[in-house]
């Protein structure tokens, strides 16, 4: 019995040893800031996003819709497009998220239906 305390002791030493070095990483990860220079950064409206992709990268197509209520007569034009990796992608989805959410939670429930917002405009 003895030998068995000592073995579950000798086991249990290294996963505390390496959960505190894991809470030592996560605490380090969470203080690392990344500087961002923005300062030739270029900043565009739109109004308009098309996502395409291929099995390794998405397409992320950004343009201006100047009729934005039923069908557009003239084409779209795309302004700007980013292509990225889905792990990017997958960032940049729970970033979104977050920030969507959190708008949501001061200003309310954002409708994307556009036929919706007008209507309850002419109700409201």
């Amino acid at each position: 019995m003895a030998k068995t305390a000592e073995k579950n002791a000798e086991q249990e030493a290294p996963q505390a040893e390496e959960t505190a070095a894991a809470e030592g990483q996560a605490q380090q990860q969470q203080m690392v800031q990344v500087q961002v220079e923005d300062e030739g950064a270029i900043a565009l409206y739109a109004n308009f996003c098309r996502v395409t992709g291929s099995p390794e990268e998405l397409i992320i197509d950004f343009g201006l819709n100047p009729q934005p209520v039923g069908v557009p007569k003239d084409p779209i034009q795309v302004k700007q497009r980013i292509i990225v990796n889905y792990y990017t992608a997958k960032r940049l989805l729970a970033a979104l998220n977050m920030s969507v959410q959190r708008h949501e939670a001061v200003f309310g429930v954002l409708e994307t239906d556009i036929q919706k917002r007008l209507k309850n405009r002419q109700t409201g």
